[in-house]
């Protein structure tokens, strides 16, 4: 009986750093023959004001694509990219939000554009994220990495079910520092190169240029939130976000940015490690979706989960709550810099399957 054996079809999004370039070599292990794709998204406006360099990038992933013999493809989606992830981040930042624009990156251009555009080709789109997949009952549900420190499902709390269902995180079962290994061993030219910091699409560009350059400046206050005494100036609320302890200019610190007058241009600040305005036990949530799907159905009561409100390998222990279409965190446990227009990322209460995110109100 001739057994009719079907090798899956798999788009790789490489983008020249270490993590990625490894995926292909783990592909290739696998016995997978994939495309490699480098999404160009480097941000310009009209004015040619920013592009990010590329050609380093592409040089390098035309070397990993001719050493393990891949179809390679530069794809530009960079109308896409400003349509969407930058107007998103300007608007949100405009009212006084702290976006994430790396969320949505993820969800409209890698795993959107990209797979309406080119994945529909493919079975799987495999990605240099530390996260991992798991199969219960029979659906995927989104999964933390092998490496906590590196784990970046809070990046990916923004994906649905038919994007995670395609996804392959082919180095999401090893270490960073496994990683380098593997690079090195393999002569890879992105072994010892640094990984990206900073929001995706800026690249080399100084975020508070970047804002400046759309929504200018304006001079407002800063004020000490406990008594009410102006201790400072500053050149536009949009330039700082909750929390924030750098960049303010002041002396006799360390201040931090407890919130914003979005109508009046102020911002509040409060001076110390541990003051209290720093802290909160109850996060709101709206626009609260599930990943794979809902598994509280009809919510009563309260639910015992883990979450994040930013990247950080900490997980925080709670409870959910909902009234309404109002998702409610809470812990025990006092979280720091609660940011509205950040996301809130629920996990089980295991924090190894991650079950969605709303945008923090």
């Amino acid at each position: 009986m001739q057994l009719n054996l079907r090798i899956m079809k798999i788009a790789a999004l490489v983008s020249g750093g270490v993590d990625s370039s490894v995926v292909v070599h783990q592909l290739k292990e696998m016995g997978y023959d994939p495309a490699i794709f480098y999404i160009k998204i480097g941000m310009e406006d009209k004015d040619g004001y920013i592009d990010c360099p590329s050609e380093e990038d592409i040089e390098i992933v035309s070397y990993i694509a001719k050493k393990y013999g891949c179809r390679f493809e530069v794809v530009s989606l960079h109308e896409e990219y400003w349509d969407s992830v930058v107007k998103y981040t300007i608007d949100s930042v405009k009212r006084g939000l702290t976006p994430n624009p790396d969320m949505m990156c993820n969800k409209l251009i890698k795993f959107g554009v990209f797979e309406q555009k080119w994945g529909h080709e493919f079975d799987k789109i495999a990605t240099g994220h530390y996260a991992t997949t798991t199969e219960l009952d029979g659906m995927t549900w989104l999964s933390t990495a092998k490496d906590h420190v590196k784990d970046q499902t809070y990046f990916l709390g923004q994906i649905d079910y038919l994007q995670v269902s395609k996804l392959m995180f082919p180095i999401g079962n090893l270490l960073k520092s496994e990683v380098r290994e593997i690079a090195a061993r393999e002569k890879l030219p992105s072994a010892q190169r640094k990984d990206s910091q900073g929001i995706c699409f800026l690249g080399k560009i100084n975020y508070n240029d970047f804002i400046e350059r759309y929504l200018g400046k304006k001079e407002g206050l800063i004020v000490e939130l406990e008594t009410g005494n102006i201790i400072g100036k500053h050149q536009g609320f949009w330039f700082h976000t909750i929390g924030q302890r750098k960049g303010l200019g002041l002396s006799g610190g360390p201040w931090f940015v407890i919130k914003k007058d979005v109508n009046r241009n102020i911002i509040y600040v409060s001076k110390g490690y541990d003051t209290k305005y720093q802290y909160g036990n109850v996060i709101n949530l709206q626009g609260f979706d599930f990943i794979t799907r809902d598994i509280w159905g009809d919510f009563e009561g309260e639910k015992n989960v883990t979450f994040k409100i930013r990247h950080t390998p900490e997980f925080t222990e709670g409870k959910i709550s909902k009234t309404g279409d109002l998702y409610r965190l809470e812990s025990d446990e006092a979280v720091q810099g609660i940011a509205a227009g950040q996301f809130g990322v629920v996990y089980d209460a295991d924090s190894h399957l991650c079950i969605g995110s709303g945008m923090i109100i």
